[in-house]
């Protein structure tokens, strides 16, 4: 008799960048944990909760601790949650979409808008495959802005410092210390006083 896959075995084929077939009892796994994903949003987002309260609730999403310098603004969505890691000092406002399978990483002192998608899957090219998931990090550097109803893809990593203007859809890498805007999302200036 086989043993029955848990989410633990989801995120390793998950952090290894691993895809996972449609069919799947990997995917099974995924969607038995967006259940209760959205449990946890459902409550979170379905009355007055206090910061400390916030922070709990992100924390059974994330299944690790928040620090008590994180803040968070429902109302607050995500389909997974248990593959994100928020560091010290961030601020995420209202509205905020995070698709996290493929792995989310918040920096130290990160701000994120209101509304902002993060996605970290993606789907084969292929029809024959499209219902395959492909994850793919996103890493959100220390002390980078990223600005209201922007949408981050998969992939991506936003340097240390870095401003993402308002309504950008970044498909690529964002260098520290830069100013992007546009979809796609192109650098048009450093940020004053970072080094380099």
């Amino acid at each position: 008799m086989t043993a029955e896959l848990t989410i633990d075995d989801l995120l390793v084929e998950l952090r290894a960048g691993r895809t996972i077939p449609s069919g799947s009892p990997l995917l099974a796994v995924m969607h038995r944990a967006a259940q209760d994903a959205l449990r946890i949003t459902a409550e979170l987002n379905g009355s007055y909760h206090d910061e400390a309260e916030v922070r709990a609730l992100i924390a059974r999403l994330t299944g690790v601790p928040v620090d008590d310098t994180v803040t968070v603004f429902p109302p607050f969505h995500t389909d997974f949650g248990r593959n994100t890691r928020i560091g010290r000092d961030v601020f995420i406002n209202m509205g905020c979409k995070f698709q996290d399978q493929g792995g989310l990483t918040i920096g130290d002192g990160a701000l994120i808008g209101h509304n902002v998608v993060i996605a970290t899957l993606n789907h084969d090219l292929d029809p024959a495959r499209r219902a395959d998931v492909v994850p793919a990090p996103v890493v959100i550097g220390n002390n980078a802005w990223i600005g209201s109803n922007a949408t981050i893809l998969p992939g991506v990593t936003i340097g240390n410092g870095a401003v993402v203007a308002a309504a950008s859809v970044v498909t690529r890498d964002v260098p520290a210390g830069t100013v992007v805007v546009g979809s796609p999302a192109r650098v048009i200036r450093r940020v004053p006083g970072a080094p380099g």
